[in-house]
């Protein structure tokens, strides 16, 4: 059976305020991941439908917290010791100090991290 770590994991992704190590495992793609800074990231997902994620997660946080908010505007808060499930229509909000650990359909999250690799890359053109 296949399996991985941080350490093992074969894709690393690193920017400012964030290092993540994913792996794909049987359709599912684990994301090991570190933040160091606060971030509203609900503008990197700008040109999905409806401005949001479109993965579902599994994911545990190991420590810090993580917040969605879903397209009815409710939120869910999740802190150390949690484990979650995410529907897609959703964007986080990450807290310094925040490890999490997230299982995610792989298909669907590539699809997804398409477009916040697009806009990851025109905030960095236009300085924003």
């Amino acid at each position: 059976m296949p399996k991985t770590s941080k350490h093992d994991a074969t894709e690393t992704f690193e920017a400012e305020g964030y290092e993540g190590h994913l792996q794909e495992l049987g359709g599912y793609t684990v994301a090991f991941e570190t933040y160091t800074e606060d971030a509203d990231l609900a503008s990197l997902f700008a040109g999905l439908p409806d401005d949001r994620c479109q993965s579902v997660h599994l994911g545990y946080v190991l420590s810090g917290s993580v917040k969605f908010t879903f397209t009815d505007g409710h939120e869910e808060v999740y802190v150390a010791g949690d484990a979650y499930h995410v529907p897609p229509g959703h964007t986080p909000t990450i807290y310094a100090g925040t490890e999490v650990v997230e299982f995610s359909p792989t298909e669907a999250l590539q699809q997804t991290l398409e477009v916040v690799n697009r806009n990851l890359e025109a905030a960095a053109a236009t300085g924003g």
